[in-house]
């Protein structure tokens, strides 16, 4: 298992929202004993000389191998957290994103590797689980009432 620790500079990242019957796709978020804390939609860092909307293209087909459709304009957060001790910073782009016709569709369950040969398992989660008691996080904190807030997203 690889131990995960946020980077010790502020990241500038993109990551996107995509909805299949109302419920979020999401990675599981583990800490160091493997058990999941949260969930985090997709994407990654953007590269520098790179736009959020050319970053968000290329996280998904790295990750996923498709070509998503950006479909709006990004909500904007900081996110400023703990992971097992160490804190992370982020500037981070939230933009809503349309899949191929069939992709996954057939699936509950994506499963993929990062660069650095992280497996991930990434499914699709309905907001109402998540941020509860005894249920896992939806990360970055704060999503969740900024989705819900009115004329946050298009379903």
């Amino acid at each position: 298992m690889t131990t995960w620790r946020p980077h010790p500079h502020i990241r500038v990242v993109a990551i996107g929202l995509h909805w299949r019957g109302g419920r979020l796709l999401a990675a599981e978020v583990r800490d160091d004993a493997g058990r999941i804390k949260g969930v985090r939609p997709l994407g990654g860092e953007i590269e520098f000389g790179e736009s959020w909307r050319a970053a968000l293209l290329r996280e998904f087909n790295e990750e996923l191998g498709i070509d998503v459709t950006i479909t709006g304009e990004p909500l904007m957060m900081e996110n400023i957290f703990v992971h097992e001790g160490a804190t992370g910073h982020e500037v981070m782009f939230i933009a809503e994103v349309r899949f191929p016709d069939d992709a996954f569709s057939r699936q509950d369950r994506i499963d993929f590797r990062e660069d650095n040969g992280e497996e991930i398992t990434a499914r699709w989660f309905d907001l109402a689980d998540l941020d509860v008691p005894d249920g896992p996080s939806l990360y970055p904190t704060g999503l969740k009432e900024l989705l819900l807030a009115p004329k946050s997203r298009c379903d």
